[in-house]
């Protein structure tokens, strides 16, 4: 299997070679890169993602109207105002006297306009005993959380004047500002957490400070990098903010997993007896092709987003894809500099009680006692071992078949943790869909021609007449720009999918038959429903495409990697069925609610619509990791002359430690986000770490030896028909398989 070709002529081995070399100019190159991409970047500002850019369908067109006519929306606020005792109803004295107190003390702030009285705009529930008083916050609409909180006082004014009565107030500002005051550091704690979490797991892991730290200063410096391209980049692809919290996560799992892999692999080295220029060699061109290999498929996978055709994805996808080749490079260059200028110096702060633990569970350099028995085991029964994994991996896989997924609205992603979501049901409950109107975007030629007029009469009124809406139909004229926005609460309210039958009527029967009808008329339905329609039709129509993208280039890059038909065809399945696995625990904790109490979640019915699609392609990419890692591991072993079991059995188990360690980090961190108190963000962190933890362990663990025990010499198949391929396999030196000399009394020999 080996070509006897003592050169080095790997990407990785000359790149290590190179930069062990030239240690300083390389570290000065990447200091150098980093420096040059935070400043750039900070110079460039980011652009961010347009809300015209973040779907297609009605809801771009929409938003696309209302952009080009120059018109910025504010934000719009509703107080509610509801008898306690359900005595009191709006026509009596002190309902009336309250509603005028309200509408006063919103004035009085001055930061707010265009103030309503449900009198005026007969926003009144249909059992007279709530009313709606409704204004617009002064400003832009994306800052308006920022100007609330002066109005939100006054309105908690009149309620202690009012005790009979219930007023409270809901809106998108004072739901930012709820938000960011609930949440707001939420998201930061979690992010400035995962990095002493993954330093803690890694001096674990290491027990030696210097060592612990070098993953995560690569890491660190990547992200930091990637920051700054994403600056520049978003010139041409706008990015957001999360795609700053993707490229994170993301930059932080294979920055420090490939640098762990490749500094395990120098240390093995070493302790095997070479010294440290041989054991830097044999790291890069061992350790640092995986890492080549596994960075190119992360990256490939990541750039199955892009396919989706929509904008957040798009940027998430960029950001990630960069973050990962960053952390590839720095991995094959600035570290081979850093551990040839560390040399011993790498076991530097050493904990002892740390390094004995460090050692004796194989990652120091030793193999793991725990996975020896579990693949002793495996191996003596592999076929037993398939069937009861791969059944068990099923049997979790098997509710995914009945995935819903759907944009959660505010009491499915919040529960009744805050005042406001108590608020916002009880206005979905007195005034159906009337916190989250269907929006008409209505442009013509002439907005005030009177067929214009007509069918926005005729469209108001057939809106209630179909059933799609109890009313109240609110139409706010913009004549400078000959556009009109129509406001109408869908029957079904927060129950998104009675708001989405109500939506349908809407858009294929009342508009056709009204508005329809005028020639030159576009009238676009947006809103919180139709935006939810419109992405799940989106991504709907993306799943294949992205799916097929991945897989079939991931298959390929295997293929040519390893040049085994086999290898490749058992990396793809074995990725689909952890990716199964994982959707199965989505659906049985969050959709169904089973055990969901254990992570401190619920039940919501329901898998945000943008996670699987999400969790596929990060969960392939980073699962590469391990079975890149453990399969170059397997295969070298075999160049070595090893049988294909004993070659596995190396495999496995001298990389167990290195793996494990890896996939605590990785589950570690992804499990903070999971302590959020967003459901969606508790989806994505469950999600990741069970599939991580699953992958790691019986994927990597039980399933791939004991098919590859199974297939035996099959293991390494290519037909001839392949053999013109490209041959990527020869990045390794074949001096790093040569067995390791040994004295008489089979002691290592320094070489």
């Amino acid at each position: 299997m080996g070509n006897g070709d003592s050169r080095v002529r790997g990407i990785a081995a000359r790149a290590g070679g190179w930069s062990a070399r030239h240690r300083w100019t390389a570290v000065g190159i990447w200091v150098l890169f980093v420096v040059l991409a935070v400043g750039l970047g900070s110079a460039a500002g980011q652009v961010e993602v347009k809300d015209s850019d973040q779907l297609k369908g009605e809801t771009h067109t929409a938003a696309k109207i209302i952009e080009d006519a120059g018109i910025e929306e504010p934000a719009s606020e509703t107080v509610l105002v509801q008898a306690r005792d359900g005595k009191l109803k709006a026509t009596d004295a002190e309902f009336r006297k309250a509603v005028e107190a309200v509408v006063a003390a919103v004035e009085g702030t001055g930061k707010v306009t265009e103030v309503t009285s449900p009198y005026d705009t007969q926003t009144i529930s249909k059992d007279g005993r709530s009313a709606l008083v409704q204004f617009d916050v002064r400003g832009e609409s994306d800052t308006a959380g920022e100007r609330i909180e002066p109005v939100l006082k006054a309105v908690e004014g009149v309620q202690k004047e009012h005790q009979a009565l219930r007023i409270e107030e809901i809106g998108g500002a004072s739901m930012m500002k709820t938000f960011d005051d609930a949440f707001g550091d939420d998201f930061k704690k979690a992010e400035y957490s995962a990095v002493p979490v993954a330093l803690g797991i890694l001096l674990i892991a290491f027990g030696a400070l210097v060592a612990a730290l070098l993953p995560v200063l690569l890491a660190v410096t990547a992200i930091m990098a990637t920051t700054g391209l994403m600056g520049i980049v978003s010139h041409v692809m706008p990015m957001s903010d999360t795609a700053s919290s993707v490229m994170l996560l993301v930059g932080l799992a294979v920055g420090v997993d490939y640098c762990l892999f490749y500094l395990r692999r120098e240390r093995e080295e070493r302790e095997a007896g070479r010294d440290g220029e041989s054991a830097l060699r044999i790291a890069a061109a061992t350790s640092g092709r995986a890492i080549i290999v596994s960075g190119v498929t992360v990256c490939v996978a990541m750039a199955g987003m892009l396919f989706t055709g929509l904008a957040e994805f798009e940027a998430m996808g960029l950001a990630s894809l960069m973050v990962v080749a960053v952390a590839m490079v720095g991995s094959v260059t600035v570290l081979p500099a850093l551990l040839s200028l560390l040399g011993e110096r790498v076991e530097k702060g050493r904990i002892p009680f740390l390094r004995r633990r460090a050692s004796k569970s194989g990652n120091g350099g030793g193999e793991s006692r725990f996975w020896s028995a579990v693949l002793k085991g495996v191996l003596a029964r592999p076929l037993v071992s398939v069937l009861v994994a791969a059944g068990a991996l099923l049997a979790i896989a098997a509710p995914a078949l009945g995935m819903k997924t759907q944009n959660l609205t505010l009491d499915q992603e919040f529960g009744d943790s805050l005042p406001i979501v108590q608020t916002y049901n009880r206005v979905n409950d007195a005034f159906p869909g009337g916190s989250d109107p269907a929006e008409v975007v209505v442009h013509a030629k002439d907005i005030n021609a009177p067929e214009v007029k007509s069918a926005l009469a005729d469209f108001r009124e057939r809106a209630i007449s179909s059933g799609a809406s109890r009313g109240p139909v609110e139409i706010k004229l913009h004549d400078a720009q000959n556009i009109a926005f129509v406001y109408v609460p869908l029957v079904g309210g927060s129950d998104l999918d009675k708001a989405g039958a109500s939506l349908d009527k809407l858009r294929d029967d009342v508009r056709p038959a009204t508005l329809g009808r005028v020639d030159g008329v576009q009238a676009p339905i947006t809103g919180q429903v139709a935006g939810s329609k419109d992405f799940n039709d989106q991504l709907a129509g993306a799943v294949v495409p992205v799916f097929a993208f991945v897989v079939v280039f991931a298959f390929a890059l295997m293929l040519l990697s390893f040049r085994s038909l086999t290898i490749a065809i058992t990396s793809i399945v074995l990725n689909l069925l952890s990716v199964g696995a994982a959707y199965g625990i989505l659906v049985a904790v969050f959709q169904h609610g089973w055990g969901a109490s254990l992570v401190g979640a619920e039940g919501v019915g329901a898998i945000v619509t943008w996670l699987p699609l999400f969790l596929f392609v990060i969960l392939f990419g980073l699962s590469m990791d391990y079975h890149v890692f453990v399969v170059s591991r397997i295969r070298e072993a075999r160049l070595r002359g090893l049988t294909t079991r004993d070659a596995i059995t190396h495999g496995v188990v001298t990389t167990a430690g290195v793996v494990t360690s890896a996939a605590v980090i990785m589950v570690a961190v992804f499990a903070i986000f999971g302590t959020l108190s967003m459901q969606s963000m508790k989806q994505m962190g469950v999600g990741l770490a069970a599939a991580v933890l699953i992958d790691a362990t019986v994927i990597r663990g039980v399933l791939l030896p004991a098919v590859m025990a199974l297939l035996g010499e099959r293991n390494w198949y290519l037909p001839k028909w392949l053999h013109r391929l490209p041959d990527l396999t020869h990045d390794e030196s074949s001096e790093a398989f040569e067995p390791t000399a040994r004295d008489d009394e089979g002691e290592p020999v320094r070489v």
